[in-house]
Formats: structure tokens, C-alpha cells, sequence
């Protein structure tokens, strides 16, 4: 059987893509860091609609951490693999440069580009090893491609992920596993409720904020076999605010 992994399932965007992919009839892995309570939310929802979720708790950032959580979980299902991974865990820290604390910098690399490292890196060999291949699909957003000012460390930890969706999906291609990023601009979401919503809506041209429900839209195609041709992407999510 193949499951899909949701790295930050729990809230926001993540949750989303799990209810998404859970509702296509693929077994949906639930990971988060602390917030049992919201994962088992998530879990519960998938749940009464007739789907299959588990829940896998552990911080992508620590490379211990993610081994011993995935090796376990290879050993309880000896038959099935993670064919569908998508990398969305990600956390901000928003600051300007030069009053921005070393830790600030670090956590946020640490978790978008370490985390994604030491996930995908550990899936990928059973998915170029099976026959049928695999999905990996990398949240990244507008910061990445733009640049925000106060977002110096989120930026660029969401500028490696493009950088990186490109690169692997070169080397996966001939084993049948697709490699895109999905960049978001302004959605509705926990990350963003903090900001100046109302003056931000005036920059986007569909003068709203996005929802997470229509980035799962996006993420369950590229997951699809539909979507088998396509790899090495960046498909942009934001209302045409570029």
C-alpha cells in the first residue's frame, strides 16, 4: 500500500493537504512536532469521512528524531512504502537583518531546509526502488521568489527549496518520482494571522487572501497520476500578486 507523509500536518496548510489527500483514498501519515491535540483533530476529521490517517510525531529538523520515527514505521509495514511526501513543515521568524538574533536565523533554515533534507532523504530510496515511483511535493512560498522585506531567514530558506525541488527532480526523473514546489502567496492560515491583513489585500489583485483548501487542490494534482509529466516545477498560488 503507499501512504502519504504530511510534514507539519497538524494546522494551517498542512492539515488541509491531509483532509485533500485523505479524501482521494490514499492512507495519510499525520506528522507534527508538539501539538498533539490538533494532529488527533486532524486525524479524527479524516476519520469520519471514511479515510485513513496515523499520526508521527517528531521535529524534521533533528535528524535523530526523523530516522528513528521513519525506521519504525518501516518495520510495522513491511509491505507499504511513503510514495507521496509533502515537505510543508516550516515555522517564521520574521525580523529585520540586522536586528535578527543568530537563532532566529538558524531555526528557520534548520526547520524548511534541514528538515526537508533528512525527510526526503530517507524516503527516497524506496520510492525510486519501487516500480510505480513516487510524489514529492515541496511548500514553498512568494518569499522565495520575491523576497519580503523582514523575512531575510524565511526567504532564503524557501529559495534553497526551489533551488533543491530543481535539482532532485533531475535526479529522480528516471525512477518515476516527481519533485515540485507549490509557492503560495497570502493565505488564510495560523502562520498569517498576525499579519496586516486588510492593507495586504490591496496588493493582491483578487483583493483577498488565498485558502488553505485551494493550495490542497493544487498539492493533490501534482500528487495525482495526472499530474506524471510534470516535474521540476514551481507553481505559484497567489491571487496574481507577483
Amino acid at each position: 500500500m503507499k501512504y502519504a507523509l504530511v510534514t507539519g500536518g497538524s494546522r494551517g496548510l498542512g492539515r488541509a493537504i491531509c483532509i485533500k489527500l485523505a479524501s482521494m483514498g490514499i492512507p495519510v501519515i499525520i506528522n507534527y512536532q508538539s501539538n498533539g491535540a490538533a494532529a488527533e483533530e486532524v486525524r479524527d476529521i479524516i476519520h469520519a469521512a471514511g479515510g485513513e490517517a496515523s499520526l508521527m510525531q517528531f521535529n524534521v529538523a533533528d535528524l535523530q528524531q526523523v530516522t528513528e520515527s521513519l525506521e519504525a514505521w518501516e518495520k510495522e509495514h513491511p509491505d507499504d512504502y511513503i510514495a507521496y511526501l509533502v515537505n510543508n513543515a516550516g515555522i517564521r521568524r520574521d525580523n529585520v537583518m540586522f536586528m535578527m538574533p543568530d537563532k532566529d536565523w538558524h531555526d528557520v533554515l534548520d526547520v524548511t531546509v534541514n528538515g526537508f533534507f533528512y525527510v526526503t532523504r530517507a524516503l527516497l530510496p524506496k520510492m525510486m526502488m519501487r516500480g510505480h515511483g513516487g510524489r514529492i511535493v515541496n511548500m514553498t512560498s512568494l518569499s522565495g521568489l520575491k523576497g519580503m522585506a523582514g523575512q531575510t531567514n524565511y526567504s532564503a530558506a524557501k529559495a534553497a527549496i526551489i533551488g533543491a525541488t530543481r535539482s532532485l527532480a533531475q535526479e529522480a526523473a528516471a525512477r518515476k518520482v516527481t519533485v515540485n514546489a507549490v509557492a503560495p502567496g497570502f493565505i488564510e492560515t495560523d502562520m498569517t494571522k498576525d499579519l496586516p491583513q486588510d492593507e495586504l489585500k490591496k496588493l493582491v489583485p483578487m483583493k483577498r487572501f488565498g485558502k488553505a483548501e485551494e493550495v490542497a487542490e493544487l498539492v493533490a494534482f501534482l500528487c495525482s497520476e495526472g499530474a506524471a509529466y510534470i516535474t521540476g516545477e514551481v507553481i505559484n498560488i497567489n491571487g496574481g500578486l507577483y
